[in-house]
Formats: C-alpha cells, structure tokens, sequence
C-alpha cells in the first residue's frame, strides 16, 4: 500500500510519524508547498517575529528524523489537482504521484483585506516563515504599526511588536480583541493587557482600505471616516481553508473539506488539521478548528484511520496564546450568550481560572496564568469535545 500526505504541516508531520509507530511498512511520500522543512508556526507571531528565535528554531523535527521514518519527503512542491477515482495527485512541476490512500492536511491560507485591492510595500500577512521574516525586515525600521483584527494572531503581532518599542494601534471590528472567542468578559480584560502597555486601540470599526505615498502604505482608512497614519500594516482578518485545488476532486467543500467522524471525505481520501470540517458528536453541526493542538491530533487519528481502525475522532478543544508576560488558555468554547464563572484567583490580580457556562452545562476552562490551577477543572470538559 502507498501512502500519500499532502502538507508538510503539524497535522503531516503527525501522521507520517503515527503510520510509521503503529508499524506501516509501505511508501510513505510528504508532499509540501514551502522549501523549508516542515515546522511550527505559533512562533511566528512571537519569538521568531521579536528575534529572540532564529528560523532553524521552528522546525518541527530535525532532518535525520525523515530519514529515520523513511520518508519520501517532496517540498517546494504544490499540489495541484487530485483524482479520487484514480488515486492520484498532480503537483505543480507537472509530476503525477499514484496512492492507495492520502491524507490532506493542507491548512489555511491567510485572508487579505477585502477592501485593499491592490498590494502595497509595507502591507503584510503573516502565515509562513517567509511572512515572518519579510515582516520582521519592516518592523527593524521602526514604523509605526496598525494590526488589523483583534483575533488570536493580530494581538500576538500586537503584543510582540509592542515589546520591540514600536508605536501599535490594535483595529477591531468587535468590542474588544478576542472578545468573538472568548467573550465580552475576558475580551475587556485581554483589551486592558494591551492598553496598560501601550497599544492604542481602535475598536468597534472596520478598514475601509489604505492610503499610500510612492507605492508604500501611509494610512488606514477607517469605516467612521478616520485615518491611522501608519508605515506598515498587518492583516489578521481571518484565514481561508487551503482547499482551491480540490475544486474538480469531487469532495465536499465548505469551509474546509467536509469530512465523516473518521476523518474521511471520500473513499481513501482522509482529513486532517485546519482544513477539516466534520460533524460534531455532541450538536451534529459541522466544525472546524484551526489549533495546533488539534492538528496534530487529528493526524495521528487520520493514521490509524487510514490503516483501518475506523474510530471516530472527537477531543476537547484547545488553545493558547502568549502575550506579554501572560499565558491565556482556553479549553473548550466560549459560545455567545456563555456565562463567565471565576472559579480561582481574581481578574485582574494577574491570574485565575474561569468557566464558561451556558444553560446551566460547562462549554469551556479559561486559564489566565493558571497552568497548573487549570489541569485540576479540565475533568469537567470530558463529555464535551
């Protein structure tokens, strides 16, 4: 049996090395979009952006470990088209690669701003190792900076551009950042961190686009007529399932690839990371989750899937974020309407622990530099991932 995985990511790398520990013997071929090997990008917007990690860093493995795992590793190679029917996937330097099972685990691409239509220097995304450093370039110049999108990574480019003495204005369309996955609450609480070192923040109001001098950002329009004079921006609006290559695949796409509780979307064709969606067992909706932590976990799940196990993956989510000095963690979710419970320490005081509640059941664990305090709640999140 040949084994393909397409995306050198967190959620490939666990697959390739899952199929290896429970004794697949076959082909087993890594196919990946960058040059670089395969590695982590929560970094990104932290160490690796405040240069306090070098990029060699990052690597989720080092190179002897493909070659212990007996991998076929093809990177700087994009896949292009898949055949389902005849087991193939075409990459873009026109080589055909043949399977008898593949895994997708090709992530999410990261959204531009609708209204900017045209690209400028001094405008950036941040999603690769090559985003990083290309935005790292721009910000040894000193500009001053607009983050636009109060979600996890624009407030992390926040935090860590702050920490480099850089004037930062945070722009949010929500109430406060981080306020959609972690409630009004907690969002006032994660919009004081920024405040209290600096950040100017802008909230409630959308970007309209940029304005420009000799080809360089000089400005964001803002949706209530104002202007932020900055000489560099980052767009963290979002990101987009990396799916454009699947159009004529014949699988179901929305919002991701639409996949069943084992993870798989179609005969031999297996889900894995952000780009999968399945049906939740607990509300039947279909979710997605864009976290290392599921990643990795779902493709060690894809692998014993793809070698027949047939059980169907569900697990708690979970996600971090460092800012500054603190560590926010949330397991479980923050749905809308939730109730937030403190059940340890104090906001406010620099740590504690809360739960999220919603129609009298627990929906999720919020830890505010309470690792340890946090471990001892997460029993009650067993029922519900």
């Amino acid at each position: 049996m040949r084994i393909l995985i397409v995306g050198a990511s967190a959620a490939g790398v666990s697959a390739a090395e899952t199929l290896r520990r429970e004794g697949f013997p076959g082909p087993l071929t890594l196919v990946g979009a960058e040059k670089h090997l395969p590695y982590d990008r929560p970094p990104l917007s932290k160490q690796v952006l405040a240069g306090v990690w070098p990029a060699e860093r990052t690597a989720l493995r080092p190179t002897g470990r493909y070659r212990e795992l007996d991998l076929d590793l093809r990177l700087g190679r994009r896949a292009v088209g898949l055949d389902p029917v005849a087991r193939r996937v075409e990459l873009d330097s026109g080589e055909r690669l043949d399977y008898d099972q593949v895994l997708l685990a090709t992530g999410v691409t990261p959204r531009p701003l609708p209204s900017a239509h045209h690209p400028l220097a001094g405008v950036h995304l941040l999603r690769t190792l090559d985003d990083a450093a290309a935005l790292r370039a721009t910000l040894a110049g000193r500009p001053r900076l607009a983050v636009v999108g109060g979600g996890f990574t624009g407030t992390e480019v926040a935090a860590t551009a702050r920490g480099l003495g850089l004037d930062v204005t945070l722009v949010c369309p929500e109430p406060a950042p981080l306020a959609g996955r972690l409630g009004p609450d907690a969002g006032a609480l994660v919009a004081r961190l920024h405040t209290e070192r600096g950040v100017a923040l802008r909230t409630k109001v959308a970007v309209d686009g940029f304005t420009s001098a000799q080809g360089r950002v000089a400005g964001v329009r803002l949706d209530d007529g104002g202007v932020l004079a900055a000489e560099a921006v980052v767009v963290a609006v979002g990101s987009t399932p990396a799916t454009g290559w699947l159009a004529d695949a014949g699988l179901e796409l929305a919002d991701g690839i639409v996949c069943d509780a084992t993870l798989e979307a179609a005969p031999g064709v297996f889900v894995a990371g952000d780009v999968a969606r399945l049906r939740h067992r607990a509300h039947g909706s279909l979710v997605r989750e864009e976290h290392r932590t599921n990643a990795v976990l779902q493709g060690a799940a894809a692998a014993r899937n793809l070698l027949g196990a047939g059980r169907a993956f569900h697990a708690v989510p979970y996600v971090w974020t460092d800012q500054y000095d603190v560590r926010i963690q949330l397991h479980g979710t923050c749905p809308p309407g939730a109730e937030l419970e403190v059940l340890e320490g104090r906001p406010g005081s620099g740590a504690f622990v809360a739960r999220f509640t919603q129609d009298g059941a627990t929906t999720g664990l919020l830890g505010w530099n309470s690792p340890r305090q946090l471990a001892g709640y997460r029993r009650e999140l067993v029922d519900i991932g």
